[in-house]
């Protein structure tokens, strides 16, 4: 007599969740979105320029004239340096030590540099009232009143004349460099496997953005490949430290990604106001962490490639660097049974009530 096997008992499924864990949840995630708002209004809610760099150029007398009045006027807008002639103030401008420059004299001339972005406004406001103290100089000097020239002296590309293709690209890369580190936290395992992954889509990943970007948009200028590598350090830079830490504490360590690069660097990060905009030293603090180095390293490569950008590339190499030796260390320290970040992928594919 053939004897009947009895099926095997499916899983028996979850039961409703508690009314009051079900509105705690719904509380917790109210706040999370308060905070993401939070903090992605507060520098435009607490913006206010300050000590934005400018130099002067003209005879003495002139200069320290227009200085004590922008010092009285401006109330910190400004912080002016004298220079000796205006091709000086045009290096200065184009190394990106000060943001503009006012030239005195019989030709009288205000040097802006569209390229710096939101930077550029408090400079370019400046022509209204320069032109008006020459209006206003011109009787007493007994001639004609003259003419102020306005010289752009580093301007966006003809195909990004508003710098609005370069800045709608700095979000999308944080937000590619976040989803290809957690991807790769959960997707591959092994230390060794996880890293190259990781080098493998910084180099591609920044060889693409750079192609659109530069050869499809028109928004970036200067050497390609040195373009590809900004953008595929930055890239790493984000992704590398996001591994690192989901080979160390598993599914918990994908929140370093939201907490610490979207939530905390990239507010201060200088993408969308700069430095001189934030509240105290926010400004300089979001220059050390991959989203304002990365957008530092940019626009310094395309439109101000005579100006000083060893330190942005430091930082990215270093976030990029300890991500990797943390992946690496962590997986010295377990076998790939105990990988955090294999547990967390299989709690993504587990089914529900098992």
């Amino acid at each position: 007599m053939s004897q009947t096997s009895s099926p095997t008992p499916r899983p028996a499924a979850p039961g409703p969740t508690p009314l009051l864990r079900a509105l705690g949840i719904a509380t917790a995630l109210t706040a999370v979105v308060a905070l993401v708002v939070l903090a992605f209004s507060w520098p435009a809610v607490t913006a206010e320029p300050k000590d934005v760099p400018i130099a002067l150029v003209g005879p003495d007398a002139a200069v320290e004239a227009l200085g004590a009045r922008l010092a009285e006027d401006s109330e910190g807008l400004f912080d002016t340096d004298i220079l000796g002639d205006r091709d000086s103030a045009v290096e200065a401008v184009e190394r990106r030590e000060v943001a503009g420059a006012v030239v005195l004299g019989p030709e009288p001339e205000l040097l802006t540099a569209s390229a710096t972005g939101p930077l550029n406004q408090p400079v370019a406001q400046l022509a209204a009232p320069l032109q008006a103290a020459l209006t206003e100089q011109a009787p007493d000097q007994g001639g004609r009143p003259v003419a102020l020239t306005v010289t752009d002296v580093v301007p966006y590309s003809e195909d990004d004349p508003n710098g609005g293709k370069l800045s709608s690209a700095f979000f999308p890369l944080l937000l590619g460099g976040m989803i290809g580190g957690i991807a790769i936290g959960l997707a591959v395992h092994g230390a060794g496997r996880r890293a190259v992954a990781v080098l493998a889509y910084s180099a591609v990943g920044g060889t693409l953005l750079t192609g659109i970007l530069q050869t499809w948009f028109g928004s970036l200028q200067g050497d390609f490949w040195s373009n590809a590598a900004a953008f595929g350090l930055a890239l790493g830079a984000i992704a590398a430290p996001i591994v690192g830490f989901v080979s160390l504490l598993g599914r918990a360590g994908i929140a370093v990604g939201p907490v610490v690069m979207m939530l905390f660097a990239n507010p201060i990060s200088g993408a969308t106001l700069p430095a001189q905009f934030l509240p105290g030293a926010w400004g300089a603090v979001g220059q050390w962490f991959p989203p304002g180095a990365s957008a530092t390293l940019v626009r310094g490569l395309s439109y101000f490639p005579d100006a000083d950008l060893a330190f942005p590339w430091l930082v990215l190499a270093a976030w990029a660097a300890c991500g990797l030796l943390l992946t690496l260390v962590s997986g010295l320290r377990r076998t790939p049974a105990e990988d955090p970040g294999r547990e967390a992928a299989a709690g993504e594919r587990r089914p529900v009530g098992v």
